[in-house]
């Protein structure tokens, strides 16, 4: 790591950035937490443990990813090692755990002890011990700094590699977009396996200011994590969209007077479309004009938030308005490090220096969706877009049958290939509708044996399911029908089967 002090520079390294930030504010604390504080000094001495424990550039290592201090050691550490940070849950299937670090080509695990085992990888426990800070080997900006997993057709977790760079230059611009100030506490709410913790950890960590975990905030009660907010002086939260629009509704229900946490000055949302009446309810908060609310767009393959747009709030030409609950929400600008190129079609492609290394391991899908033009690489997103006269993109739809649960991207042919793997089912088709306000997987099943006396149950087919997919994949609701609508080209069809047996 970089030991020179000052102000953190335009383009450089994540890690060099962090270093230059622990130096000129070793004292204040970077990490609050109910196991307790850790300064930037502190900090550093359990990123540099980590990192010599590993040895240089051990590759791809795995990580317990759970909502603790730990774990930031654990991306910290692998990062300054020169390694590949590979967040593996722990309550995902044993399974997919060992398709997935098979698939990375893990060298090692940090963190839990019995889940190393279970893998078959070395265990690395983060210490945090006394020492200097140690240097980090010379990485390049296409290095890799992380690999994640995204839904895919084929039924096996789909590998996304992002270099150093990308990750880098998103963190400079978040500083930027979000206002991280020192002054800063950040609550980190997202799963540590999903990238969007990353906008929660990298902005406040290179930016000196303080990260904080919250266990109440995961509790499944708005008040408690309200409370939670206030008492730790919460001053930036991310929601997933999905989550968000359940805590309007919370607010909602105490009418204009709800309060919301005084100390409180940013809201990001996304993942997917924030609904326009939830907006509406929001705007006639009391404490709406006051709070930023943040509608970002992103992709994995193109690294966390690529645009934003304040819809209400301070930042907006009229901070007091009302928000027409027709009016839909749109995505925003481009952010500083973005290309972006909207196709004949509709389809919003990115470019610049954010975008992932590929799909190791699978050139025919790495081919399909980073494509050259004019010489440029660009990730075509699957997204159609309109923009408006003054610049700003607004979603209209994909352009493919990928859909959006909890936030995260669900190709629904990974759920049809693993009910295909069950003995008894025939054919299946799985698709997206809105249940109790959010947006849930549904599944239709055809038996392999039509005219078997017992054919499987739903129960069945969801127990199977649940022992090969991680549970944002499983659907909220399956039902065993006798056939399923097909095109007239003869394809099944997804739409059209929920249609049938909706009622």
């Amino acid at each position: 790591m970089s030991k020179n002090g000052g102000v953190n520079r335009p383009g450089s390294d994540l890690l060099d950035t962090f270093a230059q930030t622990a130096l000129r504010w070793p004292e204040r604390v970077a990490i609050d937490s109910p196991e307790g504080t850790l300064d930037y000094r502190q900090l550093t001495t359990c990123v540099s443990g980590l990192a010599a424990a590993l040895g240089d550039r051990p590759g791809p290592v795995a990580v317990s990813a759970e909502h603790a201090p730990r774990t930031v050691v654990a991306l910290l550490g692998i990062l300054a090692a020169g390694g590949t940070y590979v967040p593996v849950d722990p309550a995902f299937p044993v399974e997919r755990q060992r398709r997935m670090v098979v698939a990375a080509g893990c060298t090692a695990l940090v963190g839990s002890a019995g889940q190393a085992a279970l893998l078959g990888l070395p265990h690395v426990e983060p210490a945090c011990g006394e020492g200097e800070l140690r240097a980090t080997v010379a990485a390049a900006p296409d290095d890799p700094a992380y690999l994640l997993f995204t839904s895919g057709s084929t039924g096996q977790p789909k590998p996304v590699l992002t270099p150093r760079r990308a990750v880098s230059a998103v963190a400079e611009s978040l500083r930027g977009l979000f206002g991280v100030t020192p002054a800063d506490r950040v609550l980190q709410f997202a799963s540590p396996n999903w990238d969007t913790c990353f906008e929660e950890i990298l902005p406040a960590l290179t930016a000196g200011a303080r990260l904080v975990f919250a266990p109440e905030a995961h509790s499944g009660s708005f008040p408690r994590l309200l409370r939670a907010v206030e008492r730790r002086g919460v001053t930036v939260l991310d929601l997933p969209t999905a989550f968000w629009h359940e805590l309007v509704l919370h607010l909602a229900e105490d009418g204009p007077d709800a309060e919301l946490p005084s100390c409180l000055r940013l809201v990001v949302i996304g993942g997917e479309a924030a609904d326009p009446a939830r907006l509406a309810d929001w705007s006639r908060l009391a404490d709406s004009a006051r709070i930023r609310l943040l509608n970002t767009y992103g992709c994995t393959e193109t690294t966390l938030i690529t645009h934003a747009v304040d819809l209400l709030g301070p930042d907006t030409p009229e901070p007091g308005r009302r928000w027409d609950s027709a009016e839909r929400a749109p995505i925003g600008r481009a952010l500083p490090h973005v290309e972006e190129l909207v196709t004949e079609e509709g389809e919003l492609l990115i470019g610049g220096p954010a975008l992932a290394t590929g799909y190791p391991g699978l050139p025919e899908a790495t081919a399909a969706r980073f494509a050259e033009r004019a010489g440029r690489r660009w990730f075509r997103t699957g997204d159609r877009v309109s923009r408006a006269p003054d610049g700003v993109l607004t979603h209209r739809g994909r352009i493919d049958h990928e859909v959006k649960i909890r936030g995260i991207r669900v190709d629904p042919a990974e759920v049809e290939t693993a009910l295909g793997s069950h003995p008894r089912v025939g054919l299946s088709a799985v698709t997206a509708t809105t249940l109790a306000g959010r947006t849930a997987l549904v599944a239709y099943v055809v038996p392999r044996d039509r005219a078997a006396a017992d054919p499987p149950s739903s129960a069945e087919l969801l127990r199977h399911l649940r022992e090969l997919l991680p549970a944002h994949l499983v659907p909220s609701r399956l039902s065993v029908v006798p056939e399923l609508a097909r095109t007239p080209g003869g394809k099944i069809d997804r739409a059209a089967s929920h249609l049938l047996y909706a009622n």
